[in-house]
């Protein structure tokens, strides 16, 4: 993976390339960036930008080292990304390069009480390639973890172990990226020594979320390159470019994703739904139908499965903002005319302050699907909260 087939951060893209070219990386990172920032392929890119024959580092005519010393002849050419096209890199973009090592969570299966990371090489290929941008819940569930928690164990430690003290194969750097090391629990005490110590040439980059829940231990040892999300223009012009979206589609759901591109690429592959019809029925039965059309609404809804269900709560939400900057100013935002015109309806249906409030119950909602939250108990007690909310200045909205 390249830095420019990568959606935004130019700014980390360069610091990274500078850190490379004054030879002041450190042996061990910490990609620190929310959910959908692109931290993981930022990861990939940096390692192949490493690895590329054409960036050779050191070069042939010095023994310079990426860690600090000696610098680099004045004479080198410096790149800021690597060329994608010699060996080192078509074997780094296929995920096959044989001193880019990748450790991430897994899950035991019948045959593998002692999982490590290699087991599940083909999987992770394979997702890589389908959900580039996915979280480490679309990761287990790929694996068929269902209910199951992901760990990274100490079976996965001591192979990393193993592996990093072995010479490199070709490139002359050994590079590991562990993915979510908020999975590793105390397992991870086993890796102090190599990344307070590592061998030579070897390179640690650890890709959070969640920094709280990483060993104090290891971050003491990391050094941090924060990853912000994307802005919504960025995350339209990789719908637009990359994706092939119409503008008005792409401004739609890039304004959804706020940011994040997994849910960018999440409502893309969800396209086909009717999110609209689907809220109408919902407050139709809210407001106008009764209980036993809430009841079975509810029931509708809870055999969606988990991404769907967070999906239409993320799409009502984006109405609703779009319902708020209407109530705020008199200029229609950008949006498609479909969601102008349900956004009008809405403020009709409310004020300001109840729609601000419907937001807040739908962030709430979003989180506990997030955690395996009964659908069926909080799609009602949902309902019964908006009614609520709504009920002294209630519109029905039909066709």
């Amino acid at each position: 993976m390249q830095f420019k087939s990568i959606p935004g951060q130019q700014a980390v893209k360069q610091q990274l390339a500078a850190l490379v070219n004054q030879n002041r990386l450190s042996h061990a990172l910490l990609f620190l960036g929310k959910e959908g920032s692109g931290a993981l392929q930022l990861a990939m890119a940096l390692a192949q930008f490493i690895v590329c024959d054409r960036n050779k580092i050191p070069s042939p005519d010095t023994t310079a080292s990426l860690f600090g010393e000696p610098e680099l002849p004045s004479t080198t050419v410096l790149f800021d990304d690597s060329c994608g096209t010699c060996p080192s890199c078509m074997r780094a973009a296929k995920l096959i390069h044989p001193d880019i090592h990748f450790s991430y969570p897994t899950i035991t299966k019948a045959g593998l009480d002692k999982p490590v990371c290699t087991d599940f090489i083909g999987e992770w290929r394979s997702f890589i390639a389908q959900i580039p941008f996915g979280n480490g819940y679309d990761w287990l569930q790929s694996l068929g973890a269902e209910n199951k928690q992901g760990n990274i164990t100490a079976h996965e430690c001591e192979d990393i172990n193993r592996k990093l003290n072995l010479k490199s194969f070709e490139s002359g750097y050994k590079i590991l990226i562990q993915w979510l090391p908020e999975y590793l629990g105390n397992s991870g005490n086993k890796l102090l020594k190599l990344v307070e110590e590592p061998p030579a040439k070897t390179l640690f980059i650890f890709v959070a979320e969640d920094e709280s829940k990483i060993l104090q231990t290891i971050l003491s040892r990391t050094q941090l390159v924060k990853i912000n999300r994307l802005n919504n223009e960025e995350v339209q012009q990789w719908l637009i470019n990359e994706q092939g979206v119409p503008k008005s589609k792409a401004v739609s759901v890039a304004s959804m994703a706020n940011g994040n591109l997994r849910e960018a690429f999440q409502q893309l592959n969800h396209a086909d739904q009717d999110w609209q019809e689907m809220l109408r029925e919902w407050l139709n039965a809210m407001l106008k139908n009764g209980p036993a059309a809430q009841v079975q609404w509810v029931e509708q809804v809870s055999k969606l499965g988990r991404e769907k269900q967070k999906q239409f709560l993320i799409y009502f939400i984006h109405l609703l903002s779009i319902a708020v900057r209407m109530s705020a100013s008199s200029q229609s935002p950008e949006a498609a005319e479909q969601e102008i015109d349900f956004a009008s309806r809405l403020i009709r249906l409310a004020a300001t302050e109840q729609l601000e409030a419907i937001v807040q119950e739908l962030n709430d909602s979003v989180y506990y699907i997030e955690r395996n939250a009964n659908p069926k108990i909080l799609f009602m007690a949902l309902t019964i909260k908006i009614y609520h909310i709504i009920r002294d200045k209630a519109l029905i909205l039909v066709h």
